[in-house]
This record gives C-alpha cells, sequence and structure tokens, in this order.
C-alpha cells in the first residue's frame, strides 16, 4: 500500500500528474484543489497517497494535505461514489467548506458540486454527517503528534538516488538554517540546492 510519494514533477494535468520517484515515474491523480498548489516542473512535491485497487488495474491519488486525503476517503464510504466522483467532489469544494456542507445539511451547496445531484448530496449528509466531526478531532491529535522531519527529508533523497551519507550530511544542514519547525517541502528543497549547487 502506498501512503506517501516524494519526488520531482515531471508532468502535470488538471486532473493527473507523473510524479518522478527514483526515476520511475507514477501516474496520480488528483483534485483541482491539488493542481492549483503545484510546484513548477522539475520540482520536488510530496504528496498523500490512495491507492485504489480495481479489477484490472491499481490507481493512485495524491493530495497535498491530509485533510483533503482524509475527506476523500470519507467520501468513498459513501455509497455509490468511487474514486473518480470523490476526485471530482474534490475537485467542485474545498475539504473545509465540504465539511461545513455536510455538517450544516447545506444541500443546496453540495448540489453546486458539478456531477453531484439531489440525492448523492442527501446521501453524502445521512452518511458522513456523524463521521466528519470525529474525523477532525482524530486529524487535530494527529497533526499535534511530533513528527521526525529529518528521517522524512532523508527518504526523500535516498528515493532520488542520492548517497546516503551525503543525504544525511546535507539534511542535518538544512535543518540547522531552517528548523525542525520548517515544513518538509522547505527542507528537501534547501537540500536539493545544497546537493547540486544551484
Amino acid at each position: 500500500m502506498i501512503a506517501r510519494l516524494t519526488g520531482k514533477l515531471a508532468a502535470k494535468a488538471p486532473e493527473e500528474i507523473i510524479l518522478d520517484v527514483g526515476g520511475v515515474g507514477y501516474q496520480v491523480f488528483i483534485p483541482l484543489s491539488t493542481f492549483y498548489e503545484l510546484p513548477e516542473r522539475g520540482e520536488v512535491l510530496t504528496l498523500h497517497i490512495h491507492t485504489a485497487f480495481r479489477e484490472n488495474a491499481l490507481e493512485l491519488y495524491g493530495f497535498l494535505t491530509l485533510k483533503e486525503k482524509a475527506m476523500f476517503r470519507m467520501l468513498l464510504g459513501v455509497s455509490k461514489i468511487g474514486p473518480k466522483l470523490a476526485q471530482n467532489i474534490l475537485s467542485g469544494i474545498s475539504a473545509d467548506d465540504l465539511t461545513t456542507a455536510i455538517i450544516s445539511g447545506n444541500i443546496l451547496k453540495l448540489n453546486s458540486i458539478p456531477g453531484i445531484g439531489k440525492k448523492t448530496s442527501e446521501r453524502m449528509i445521512l452518511e458522513l454527517k456523524d463521521k466528519v466531526p470525529k474525523a477532525q478531532a482524530a486529524e487535530q491529535e494527529t497533526v499535534t503528534a511530533p513528527a521526525d522531519i529529518f528521517d522524512d527529508a532523508l527518504s526523500a533523497l535516498l528515493n532520488l538516488g542520492y548517497k546516503r551519507p551525503e543525504s544525511e550530511r546535507t539534511v542535518k544542514r538544512a535543518l540547522h538554517e531552517i528548523g525542525r519547525d520548517g515544513q518538509l517541502e522547505d527542507i528537501i528543497r534547501l537540500s536539493l540546492k545544497y546537493l547540486t549547487g544551484k
């Protein structure tokens, strides 16, 4: 099961990207909310991944934030909503607005999402109204838990093909400059700057 990928953005389109991880190009489907925040081609990117298994295929869906991924997975729990429709929903409304609409029972707001009719809106509210607040509470607990950003950044460099000794030295240098409160992407970007001399 693939839960997260870090690599270079090889190609991008509104509904999918190609992420180069150590020379392997992964096709990852994304919502528009993620597409609008993507860096330029060739830059390093980390995506939270949901792996979907179909009869004859394995599909990857990527999100910039854990909140989006969590909402995507909750949508999959609603009857008659599959990965493509869940992706479409998150392309038409932000995760925060979707949460508010579900909790408040705002059918008109949900109906404004392209491809979503009244019956689907009603199912979303009925099946998710009690789950969304619990998921938000769990997310807050997860966010406050300490994460070892050093291991994550080191793993990203190793996946990109760099050797462990130089990668460890470079990540330590980047962490010293930015600090452990910095964003993972910033640590990786600065580490790559040191490694490439650019």
